[in-house]
Formats: C-alpha cells, sequence, structure tokens
C-alpha cells in the first residue's frame, strides 16, 4: 500500500509499504481521507517530541470498513467510519475514572504510532464511530479537530447565556466558537488576523476583538457590562493570550486551556486565589465523537467553512511541506484518496 511517511525531519514522500493487515480485536479500514493537522506539521519541523522516526502522519482519518473479524457485531463491510486516534491503556487511574483522554500511556496515531495517511489502516473497533451519510469524504475528517474544540468548551462548563472568550482564531478557536453558539452561549474571539475574525463573523459569532487594534479588556468589560467573560478558552499557546486569560475572566469564571504553549509562562497565581477560578487543562476529548458528527451532519455547525482546500494522496507530501513554510494560507486541508 502507499502511505504518506516522515523518515525525519524535512524528509516526507509517499511510500511503499506492505499491505496492513487486520489486528486483534481491530477493523481494517480503506482509508477515503484524512485531515492534515498541527501535529503533523510539528512532525515535520522535528519540533514535537512525542514523534519518533520514520513515522507515518495523520490521525485525522475516515472511510471504509473491509474486513472485519468473523464475529463482529457492531460493524459490517462497506459501512462508513471515522477512527478515534487515542489509544488509550484502560488501567491506569485517569482511564478508571474515564479520562481516557489523558491515559498514562496514551498513544496518538501519527504521533507516537504510526497514523492513517495511508491506503489502509487496522484501528480497534471500540475507537471506531458510524460516519451518517450525508457528510461528504473530503469534511468527515474534521470531526476530530470538532471534538476536541467541544471538549474544551466542557472543559470550561460554558452554559446558555454566558460570555466566553476565545483567544486563537485558528481551526479548534473558530470550532469552539461554533459549538459555544449551538449551546447558546455568547462567544468572543480575540486573533490578530482580520482575515480569521472576518470568517468568524461569517460563522456567526457576533463579537471579535484584534489585539492590535482594540483594547480587549475594555471591549469586554463593556460587552459583560463589567462582570468580564464567565468562561475563557484559550486555544492558540501563545504567552501573552494565556496571561491575558485570567484577566478577562470573571470572578469565580472557568478557563480551559487547549493550546499548547512552546515553553513554560510565569502566571500571577494570587489571581486564581482572588478569583476563585477554575483553570483546566483540555487534551484531546473523550466521548464526544457522536454528538460531533450529529452537528456536522445537521449543518449546525460549519466545518467546511474552515477548508483551505483538499488535495490527493499523491500531493500531500508537497502540500505539508508547504503548509510548514507558509502557515498563514492555510486554515484547514484535507486529503482524500
Amino acid at each position: 500500500m502507499k502511505a504518506v511517511c516522515l523518515s525525519a525531519p524535512g524528509e516526507i514522500a509517499l511510500v511503499d509499504l506492505p499491505e496492513q493487515r487486520r489486528g486483534r480485536d481491530e477493523v481494517l479500514i480503506r482509508v477515503r481521507s484524512a485531515g492534515i493537522c498541527g501535529s503533523d506539521i510539528g512532525a515535520y519541523k522535528g519540533v514535537n517530541p512525542l514523534v519518533s522516526y520514520p513515522r507515518i502522519i495523520g490521525h485525522e482519518v475516515a472511510g471504509e470498513v473491509v474486513e472485519v473479524a468473523p464475529d463482529e457485531t457492531l460493524f459490517k463491510v462497506g459501512e462508513r467510519v471515522i477512527i478515534e486516534p487515542y489509544v488509550y491503556c484502560g488501567k491506569c487511574y485517569p482511564c478508571s475514572i474515564g479520562h481516557t483522554n489523558c491515559c498514562e500511556h496514551l498513544t496518538v496515531r501519527g504521533v507516537h504510532i504510526d497514523g492513517g495517511m495511508a491506503e489502509y489502516i487496522s484501528h480497534p473497533r471500540h475507537l471506531l464511530h458510524k460516519v451518517p451519510e450525508g457528510i461528504p469524504w473530503h469534511l468527515a475528517p474534521l470531526a476530530e479537530p470538532l471534538v476536541i474544540a467541544m471538549h474544551a468548551v466542557r472543559q470550561a462548563e460554558v452554559k446558555a447565556g454566558q460570555h466566553v472568550v476565545i483567544t486563537g482564531a485558528g481551526q479548534i478557536g473558530l470550532l469552539a466558537a461554533q459549538y459555544a453558539l449551538t449551546l447558546g452561549a455568547i462567544p468572543v474571539i480575540v486573533d490578530p488576523v482580520d482575515a480569521r475574525l472576518s470568517l468568524a463573523h461569517a460563522l456567526g459569532v457576533a463579537h471579535t476583538l484584534n489585539p492590535a487594534g482594540a483594547d480587549v479588556l475594555a471591549a469586554i468589560q463593556t460587552l459583560t457590562q463589567g462582570r468580564m467573560a464567565e468562561a475563557v478558552i484559550e486555544c492558540s499557546g501563545a504567552a501573552p493570550a494565556i496571561r491575558s486569560a485570567l484577566d478577562y475572566v470573571s470572578y469565580a469564571g472557568h478557563i480551559a486551556l487547549v493550546g499548547w504553549p512552546k515553553a513554560e509562562i510565569p502566571l500571577p497565581t494570587a489571581l486564581f486565589t482572588k478569583k476563585e477560578l477554575t483553570v483546566r487543562g483540555s487534551r484531546n476529548s473523550v466521548g464526544q465523537f457522536p454528538e460531533s458528527l450529529r452537528l456536522i451532519a445537521e449543518g449546525k455547525i460549519d466545518v467546511g467553512a474552515l477548508l483551505t482546500c483538499s488535495v490527493p494522496l499523491a500531493e500531500t507530501p508537497a502540500i505539508v511541506a508547504d503548509i510548514s513554510e507558509h502557515p498563514e494560507k492555510y486554515l484547514k486541508v484535507t486529503c482524500v484518496f
């Protein structure tokens, strides 16, 4: 089979590999589409410390079932599925309390173990979800970044009527804003790129702020009549945005940190106590794929608006290299096989 493989940082190619075989308690899938994620670009650049080489990239993966075990009851050959790429151990403390998303021994496709940017993949049957017929292949992989955004919104305990400030209008931030809207909340997006803010407006976000040209703190005070935002979701990983989250949030508010910072960031922890804040990390997701797929199928979240382009498998190595060199040109790219 053909697969997109990193032999080393900066060295990516479409290679021929032995045909994938179905593993025990797994389902063999013919991959029909896969998304290119920031983690794939980090692997290509050699800045993701979790990646070892050689590595087949890709963890946003959808396809058709081609082989199942003789006693399989949940899936049939020909069905459309998406993989949940977070393979957990099921035995550690986080797993024992249902937090499989932060398993102590977690292995993620395309990062710790080979991913799905290949013609075939074998994946654990309990980590598969059926894709509704109404979702086209080029959009199906976006259910995975959507669950990341949904988990962050849930971690911030966002409720109807609340203001939720979202720092960073990349794909996760824009998806988090759309999900907040489905809950009846009022998202406020903060980002220094006007084009991203314009897209947020087009997606129904009424309040957008560019920190380069606006007093964001004063604007949030005005919008919330002095209360500040009951929830803040930090999606950028940028040090100034992480620090500002403590100012944007209300007393007794909630902060979810989903963006990955490049270095340790000092924070005034006295504010945690003074405001009695709930500050939570947000990693991967747990149990949210079915809702994600339903929201996409029902048109309640427009994942297609984030798609910059789709390319065939053969063009994937070149597009990964170009995204690495010119990230400003792309918001989301999928590969359709």
